[in-house]
C-alpha cells in the first residue's frame, strides 16, 4: 500500500533538469522530459522574494530573488501551469536573481524556485520554495467595509470599521464623506485593517481603499459606502457624489488620493525609467 502514495508524490514533484550544460548565465529551457525526484529532507527549501514588490503595474522591471540556505551551483525558477522551469541561473553562491524586464499581466502568476549542488546525486534538487504570487495590474480589486459589531452604535459604545482586501501586507486608508483627507491610515500584515472610531463621533458615511506600501504604488478601487448611525436616530447622511474613488478625479478637481506620506497633488509627469536588465524571452 505504501507504493501508491510514493508514486503520487513522484508524479506531483516536477523538478529541474540536471542534464543542461552550465553557461554561467540566465537561460530558458526548451521542451524536454522533466526529472522527477524526491530530495532528502536535509536539502532545505530556499525562499523567493520579488523586488521592488510582488504587486506592480505593467512595464516595471521585476527581480525574483531565490535565496538558498547553503551554497548552491544551479537555480531554477518555476511558474504554475508550466511543467519545465522557465528560467535557470548558474551561480556559485547562495543567491540567484531572475530578471523579468517590463513585466506584462501575462507574466503574473505563482512562482517557486529550487537549487542544486554539484555534490548531490544526478537529478536531485532541493525542496521548492514557498509560492510567490506575482500580480501585474493597473488597479487592485475593491475592498469590503463592515462595522464591528454593527453599523448602529449604542450610546457610550465604540465601533470599529474593518476594510478587507485580498492581499496581505497592504496599506489601508479610511475616508469619511465630507472630509477631503483620509481619516486614518493603517499598515497591515493581514489582508484587512481595523479602524477604531469613538461612538460619539462615529455616525456618518465611510469608504476605504488600499494600496501597495511602497513605490510603484498600485491602488485599489474604493469600497462601497458604509453608513454608521447612532442608536435611535434617523438615517445617516447619504454618500456624496463628489467623494471620489482612489485614482478617479472628482468633478472639477485635478487631485487624486495619494499613498500615505504624500499630500494629494496633481499627478506628476511620467519619469523616464532607469536602465534595467537586458531584455529576456517572455515567460
Amino acid at each position: 500500500m505504501a507504493l501508491v502514495p510514493t508514486l503520487q508524490l513522484l508524479t506531483l514533484w516536477p523538478l529541474c533538469h540536471a542534464d543542461i550544460t552550465p553557461t554561467g548565465s540566465q537561460e530558458t529551457q526548451g521542451p524536454s522530459s522533466p526529472v522527477y525526484s524526491v530530495p532528502p529532507a536535509l536539502y532545505s527549501k530556499p525562499w523567493l522574494e520579488a523586488q521592488p514588490a510582488a504587486v506592480v503595474t505593467p512595464g516595471v522591471n521585476v527581480t525574483l530573488r531565490c535565496q538558498a540556505p547553503q551554497p548552491a551551483w544551479r537555480f531554477a525558477l518555476f511558474k504554475s501551469g508550466v511543467i519545465t522551469p522557465v528560467l535557470y541561473r548558474d551561480v556559485s553562491m547562495e543567491l540567484a536573481e531572475f530578471f523579468l524586464e517590463e513585466v506584462t499581466p501575462a507574466q503574473g502568476g505563482s512562482y517557486r524556485c529550487c537549487y542544486r549542488n554539484p555534490g548531490w546525486n544526478l537529478g536531485v534538487w532541493s525542496h521548492p520554495s514557498d509560492t510567490l504570487e506575482l500580480l501585474v495590474t493597473d488597479q487592485l480589486p475593491a475592498p469590503s467595509l463592515v462595522a464591528l459589531p454593527g453599523p448602529v452604535v449604542a450610546p457610550g459604545a465604540n465601533v470599529s470599521l474593518r476594510c478587507a482586501g485580498r492581499l496581505r501586507g497592504m496599506s489601508f486608508a479610511l475616508y469619511r464623506v465630507g472630509v477631503a483627507a483620509p481619516l486614518q491610515y493603517r499598515d497591515s500584515a493581514e489582508p484587512w485593517a481595523d479602524f477604531p472610531l469613538p461612538g460619539a463621533s462615529a455616525p456618518g458615511t465611510y469608504s476605504c481603499y488600499y494600496h501597495t506600501p511602497s513605490s510603484p504604488y498600485v491602488l485599489s478601487l474604493r469600497s462601497e459606502p458604509l453608513v454608521i448611525s447612532a442608536d435611535g436616530e434617523g438615517s445617516a447622511p447619504r454618500p456624496s457624489p463628489c467623494f471620489p474613488a482612489p485614482g478617479v478625479r472628482a468633478p472639477g478637481s485635478s487631485l487624486l488620493p495619494s499613498p500615505r506620506g504624500l499630500d494629494p497633488q496633481p499627478l506628476p509627469a511620467p519619469q523616464p525609467r532607469s536602465p534595467g536588465p537586458q531584455p529576456l524571452p517572455d515567460l
